[in-house]
C-alpha cells in the first residue's frame, strides 16, 4: 500500500508540472523534496508510466500514466471541493488521502452531486470526467455565477471559485458560502448581494467567483 501512495504522489506531481509546462527531473524532485524516491521513477518506468529524455534529466508521463494521474488530480480536487462546501472542514487535509482509495464511480457520484464543479478552492482546474461530458450534451449547466442572475433573483450558493484564500475566508466571514441564501440587489455601479439579512457590495471579478444554483424560470 505504501508503494502505490508513493507512486501516486509522484504521478499527481507530475500531472501538475504538465499543467505547468514543466519536465525536468530537477522540478520533479524540488516538488517533492524528502518524498522523492529514485525506487519509485523505476518502478513508474517499469509500469510504461512515465518516460525519461536524454541523459535522464527530463521526465513526462506516458498516455497511460496520464490518464491514471488524471484520476488522482480530479479525486483530490473534487475531494477538496466537498470537504469546503459540503462539510465546511478544512478541504486539504481531509482530500490528501480520498484519491488512493476512491474508485471512478464514487468519484463521478460525488461530481454529480455538487454540479461538475470546473475547480477546486485553489482556482485549480478539476480534469473532466465522463459524467461531465455526458452533462455537458443533454443539459446546460446548473450552475451558474451571481453575475448571470438578475436583479431581484434569489439563490443559493453552490460553491465558490477563488483563486485567493484570503477573498475565500473574507466570503466565508461575510457567511456567503454554499447552501446560503443570497440575493441580486444591483449590479449598478457595483454589485450588491444580501445573504443572512445583510447587504454586501462586492466587485464583478469576486461576484464571478461565487457560484449559485440557477434559479428556476420566474423567481
Amino acid at each position: 500500500m505504501e508503494k502505490k501512495h508513493d507512486n501516486d504522489e509522484c504521478l499527481e506531481n507530475l500531472w501538475k508540472m504538465k499543467e505547468e509546462n514543466q519536465s525536468s527531473m530537477a522540478t520533479l524532485k524540488s516538488m517533492m523534496g524528502d518524498d522523492y524516491k529514485p525506487d519509485v521513477v523505476k518502478d513508474l518506468l517499469s509500469k510504461e508510466l512515465v518516460a525519461l529524455g536524454a541523459e535522464e534529466t527530463t521526465i513526462t508521463l506516458t498516455p497511460r500514466g496520464e490518464e491514471l494521474a488524471k484520476q488522482l488530480i480530479r479525486s483530490h480536487r473534487l475531494a477538496e471541493r466537498m470537504v469546503h462546501d459540503v462539510l465546511g472542514g478544512e478541504f486539504e487535509a481531509g482530500a490528501c488521502e480520498f484519491e488512493h482509495i476512491a474508485n471512478p464511480g464514487l468519484v463521478n457520484s460525488i461530481c454529480t452531486l455538487l454540479g461538475h464543479p470546473r475547480e477546486c478552492p485553489h482556482g485549480l482546474p478539476i480534469p473532466m470526467g465522463r459524467c461531465c461530458e455526458e452533462a455537458r450534451k443533454v443539459a446546460e449547466s446548473t450552475v451558474i455565477p451571481v453575475t448571470e442572475l438578475k436583479v431581484g433573483q434569489t439563490a443559493r450558493v453552490a460553491y465558490i471559485n477563488c483563486r485567493n484564500d484570503n477573498r475565500l475566508h473574507k466570503l466565508d466571514n461575510l457567511q456567503v458560502k454554499p447552501s446560503a441564501v443570497i440575493k441580486l440587489h444591483q449590479i449598478y455601479p457595483t454589485i450588491v448581494i444580501e445573504c443572512e439579512n445583510a447587504d454586501i457590495a462586492i466587485d464583478e471579478s469576486v461576484a464571478r467567483d461565487i457560484c449559485v444554483w440557477k434559479p428556476q424560470t420566474g423567481t
